[in-house]
């Protein structure tokens, strides 16, 4: 059947509501294409074509089973059309007699086999193309010039880029005046004539804010941060509503550009939100049989203040039954001010208590930090604060244990690159944060720094891109104190679930003439497979390596681990199931369970 024929009978499509007949399954759709590109073109129009879905579906009535036929009419002669085939043929016989043909209200009760045929004709080149008039001195694509495929999809393009290009210079309400598309069969030609109207070019104009939402409209248009009285730019407006949605308090965003143009040549802006529910809490827990339980949960309030500030409450019990040291606590609080210096900045407070019972030393402290956090682009972001810190540490490395205290003068910097698919459960990406914390500590007057890296790779492998291999390095160094009079928590362990595992928790240390504390630099390097077995079920290989030393990266030791691993997919990222074992050192032997949510890294 032509393409003509095919056109005419989109309204009978419409017509397939008669009285349903039985279900019947459809035992066989078999799709051939003619011509030299029909391995290409078979592809496409069998991913297009529903009828193919319905074999072998009891659920599919016969009423069903012709709507679909009738319907791939159109579907096919789309992707033809879209491919350069501009001379086509289509024909759909079911049980022998053409689709179109069979009277909707007289549908057969029974329907046992399809056969769909297409002869794409010749392929069409474009001949004669025309957009006028274009923005700037870009030229038209060479995909779309005369002589290259004459694809539909690539005239759409050209044609959407052509637009673009007008609002990305401040003509927002640049548009198609009219097009005209000439397919010349004699000469399998396709000749394309396009007129733009640019309209006038305009600035931002007054900034309106709908929706029934708790939160000030002055602070949401600040968070938004769209620039009034500027020349217009929908980069901008897509930014806008990227920042409200980052803030976690809007459950719906939609910035919407006026109907038309002010007599001064504003473009006036409306942001329509609606609201989360202002509080949350949430937990989770991690289990490994070396390092015990770790429970956690949190409570959170989006709206504090009216401003949609944040407010949160951390809590966290870990090494509940764990081997060889005592059970840790911490509780900590987080205060986030969005939009304070512009609209890519982000102020935050943040306290902290925890109490760390480890083998090595037992630590009290109190924490607060102030400071900024950047956005700079949609990928990289960067943190700046001032800290303070007292703690009272009891160290154990010693027969007799010793006491003191430290005070801590910090100023916390760290920068982050994020382009990960999926931060829950990355495929594809790049992750890297680089953090500097150069301190002042009083009691002593002793300055110092510290300074890590974490660096994550991910990969999608084969066609489908379900397998995935990840890889992880991390560095860190301290400067400055000797380690006896270091923090603790600046000194550098390996093993456990963050760093090495089918190694014991921090089995990993640096010996000072006999004394083992943590060690004044670290590297750990882990990979890992993941691949799927269903739907929801994955397996994961994986190995890991630390090492670390008393000094900058020299005479250190070192251990590995190795593994298998079960993962489970949720809506709140894959429950992880590892079991792993050391292959290299002597800090441990036997096997370790870990239990989380999350992928490793």
């Amino acid at each position: 059947m032509t393409a003509n024929l095919t056109t005419k009978l989109l309204t009978c499509c419409a017509l397939g509501l008669g009285v349903a007949h039985g279900a019947q399954a459809l035992d066989k759709v078999e799709l051939t294409v003619s011509g030299p590109q029909s391995d290409a073109l078979g592809d496409a129009l069998r991913s297009a074509s529903v009828l193919r879905g319905l074999v072998d579906n009891p659920e599919a009535t016969a009423d069903d089973i012709l709507a679909a036929a009738r319907g791939d009419y159109a579907r096919l002669v789309e992707v033809l059309y879209s491919e350069g085939y501009y001379s086509v043929d289509v024909s759909i016989l079911i049980d022998g007699r053409e689709a179109a043909l069979i009277d909707p209200f007289r549908a057969p009760e029974q329907i046992g086999n399809a056969t769909i045929t297409v002869d794409p004709g010749r392929l069409f080149r474009f001949g004669a193309v025309r957009i006028e008039p274009l923005a700037g001195e870009r030229p038209l694509p060479d995909r779309f010039r005369p002589d290259a495929p004459a694809r539909a999809r690539v005239a759409r393009e050209a044609t959407r880029e052509a637009i673009n290009d007008w609002r990305n210079a401040g003509h927002a309400k640049a548009r198609i005046t009219d097009q005209r598309v000439l397919a010349r069969h004699d000469s399998a030609r396709l000749d394309v004539d396009v007129d733009v109207a640019p309209g006038p070019r305009v600035r931002f104009g007054t900034v309106t804010v709908t929706g029934q939402s708790a939160v000030r409209d002055s602070r949401i248009r600040r968070i938004a941060g769209l620039p009034r009285g500027e020349t217009y730019d929908p980069d901008a407006v897509d930014k806008a509503a990227t920042r409200l949605r980052k803030v976690g308090t809007f459950s719906s965003v939609q910035v919407n550009e006026a109907e038309t143009v002010t007599s001064d040549g504003a473009l006036d802006m409306e942001i329509a939100v609606v609201d989360r529910r202002p509080r949350r809490i949430g937990g989770g827990l991690e289990y490994s049989s070396f390092d015990g339980l770790t429970l956690s949960g949190y409570w959170l309030h989006r709206n504090l203040l009216g401003g949609a500030e944040q407010f949160r409450v951390d809590s966290e019990i870990a090494q509940i039954g764990g081997t060889g040291q005592g059970t840790d606590y911490s509780l900590s609080f987080r205060f986030e001010r969005p939009a304070v210096y512009g609209p890519d900045t982000l102020f935050f407070a943040e306290a902290g208590f925890i109490y760390s019972d480890e083998p090595r030393f037992l630590e009290e402290k109190f924490r607060f930090t102030t400071g900024v956090s950047r956005e700079f682009s949609e990928r990289l972001s960067g943190d700046l604060g001032i800290g303070y810190e007292y703690a009272r540490i009891t160290d154990r490395y010693a027969r007799i244990f010793t006491q003191r205290e430290m005070q801590l003068l910090s100023l916390p910097l760290s920068l982050t690159y994020d382009n990960r698919d999926d931060p829950l459960d990355a495929s594809r990406g790049i992750y890297a944060r680089a953090e500097l914390t150069p301190f002042y500590e009083t009691f002593d007057a002793q300055t110092g720094g510290q300074a890590t890296l974490d660096l994550r790779s991910y990969r999608a492998l084969g066609e489908t891109g379900g397998t995935v291999l990840a890889g992880r390095l991390q560095l860190g160094a301290l400067v400055g104190p000797e380690a006896r009079a270091a923090p603790p928590d600046f000194l550098f362990y390996s093993g456990g679930a963050g760093t090495v595992r089918g190694q014991p928790y921090k089995s990993l240390n640096a010996d000072y003439g006999g004394v083992e504390l943590g060690g004044r630099s670290f590297a750990g390097l882990s990979g890992e497979l993941r691949f799927p077995v269903g739907d929801r079920i994955g397996l994961a290989a994986f190995a890991d390596a630390g090492f670390i030393s008393g000094g900058f990266f020299e005479e250190g030791d070192w251990h590995a681990g190795a593994g298998l691993g079960v993962r489970y997919k949720t809506p709140v990222g894959p429950i992880r199931v590892d079991l792993a074992g050391p292959v290299a050192g002597d800090t441990g032997n036997g096997v370790q369970l870990y239990i989380g949510i999350g992928q490793a890294f």
